[in-house]
């Protein structure tokens, strides 16, 4: 078993994503996106904190260095406040499925920002795989009679595709952000920890200030609203997170990305039993077109 430690652990983080993508759509829909975003990771440091207590002796990283504080609270304010902001809006607008579909746009978007900031090179083999990828995104996006598309009018559909591509687009420069602060090996779990006790210090500071507060700390009173937000955030910025850095650090590069890329493909039966969408052959074959798209540019 400890052979596939990675693997099993990038399999497990699609799960999460598949998970808590659709708790914080039904607790979106009681108490709205932004409060959601919010509560998730207040609840999620506590976690976090006792678990680095629990490793390294110390709740927290107090003796990490400045840049790399920089770096990683630089990637926790593009990649969970701006980024997961954008992407919990379209989970209400155009669906779990469709939004974590556009999510498979962050490889792409982490490949033009290496490309752009970081002076790599794409080989024709990447940029086939993109080109594969953005096909079969655009496939089903394009599709006007099935799932979100049928049942949202064309301005909202529009704003939360667009949303969704936003959010991709924070993930990946969160990403790159986050590259930079675990140079010369620091703790994943560290990093972790720092990235999402900034982002919650920041909404707090931004809810405060807008007089926001009070009224984000009373959608607690909401049990079910509370329960699924729980639940997300701790499949989420907690364990999710934990998980997809384990993967990374125990199997290829390329197979861990390829597992944790799944969620769309675990959303499928979700969407259909679930929100009641109705699920077309036109959708399945673009969203595997566009897993394939991922697939390749990993492995090549």
């Amino acid at each position: 078993m400890s052979g596939w430690i990675g693997e099993v652990a990038a399999l497990l983080t699609a799960f999460c994503w598949a998970f808590n993508s659709v708790v914080f759509t039904l607790a979106g829909r009681r108490v709205g996106s932004v409060t959601v975003n919010a509560l998730r990771l207040w609840i999620a440091v506590p976690a976090l904190l006792l678990v680095h207590w629990f490793l390294y002796a110390t709740p927290f990283p107090f003796a990490i260095e400045p840049a790399r504080f920089l770096w990683l609270g630089a990637s926790g304010l593009v990649g969970f406040v701006i980024g997961d902001a954008m992407l919990f809006e379209s989970f209400l607008l155009i669906g779990p499925r469709l939004a974590m579909l556009l999510a498979l746009l962050v490889p792409v978007f982490g490949a033009a920002l290496a490309w752009a900031f970081l002076g790599e090179t794409l080989r024709p083999m990447e940029i086939a795989a993109i080109a594969v990828t953005l096909g079969g995104i655009a496939w089903v996006v394009a599709e006007k009679n099935a799932g979100a598309a049928a049942a949202s009018p064309p301005r909202r559909y529009g704003r939360g595709v667009w949303l969704a591509i936003g959010g991709a687009a924070g993930q990946a420069v969160g990403l790159l952000f986050s590259r930079q602060g675990l140079a010369g090996g620091y703790s994943a779990i560290s990093a972790t920890l720092v990235r999402v006790s900034v982002a919650a210090v920041i909404l707090a500071l931004a809810a405060f200030a807008r007089g926001a507060l009070r009224r984000r700390l009373e959608a607690m009173k909401d049990r079910k609203a509370l329960l699924e937000i729980t639940a997300g955030a701790l499949t989420g910025p907690a364990l999710g997170v934990i998980l997809s850095l384990v993967a990374i650090a125990h199997a290829s590069i390329g197979v861990a990305s390829t597992l944790m890329s799944l969620t769309p493909v675990l959303l499928l039966p979700v969407s259909h039993f679930l929100f009641r969408e109705r699920i077309s052959a036109r959708a399945v074959a673009g969203t595997v077109m566009a897993l394939l798209g991922v697939v390749l540019l990993f492995l090549t």
